[in-house]
């Protein structure tokens, strides 16, 4: 059974950092590529970050870019990504996803269909 737990969501002033944090368990860690998507209410979800397989290679929403870095350590099964500079339309549930499907290296998946599995969500609210 696949399984993506994400951590440390939380609480911050605009400016502060937080780090999200995705367990992976139940499959071949290095062989997927991951991403990051955000989700607030009424709207769809939408491509925070994302990073291949081999963790050569990342890409970022515009919204994001220069404030966000995504990285993974094959080692520990784990996808990080670290959020500085938050702002207030930052706040959202953040979601980690696996690709699932055969991942090709160096290359990157930004699409919700990219991704068979995904993570509870953790929640991340920004105050300004």
């Amino acid at each position: 059974q696949v399984q993506l737990v994400e951590s440390g969501g939380g609480w911050v002033q605009a400016g502060g950092s937080l780090r999200l944090s995705c367990a992976v368990s139940g499959r071949a860690f290095s062989g997927d590529a991951m991403g990051w998507f955000r989700q607030t209410p009424g709207k769809e979800r939408e491509f925070v970050a994302a990073i291949d397989r081999s963790g050569g290679r990342t890409k970022y929403a515009d919204s994001v870019k220069g404030r966000f870095t995504i990285s993974r350590d094959n080692a520990k099964n784990m996808v990080n990504v670290l959020m500085n500079n938050l702002k207030p339309e930052d706040t959202a549930v953040y979601y980690c996803a696996a690709r699932g499907l055969p991942s090709l290296y160096y290359v990157i998946y930004t699409g919700v269909g990219d991704y068979e599995y995904w993570g509870q969500g953790t929640q991340v609210t920004v105050s300004s």
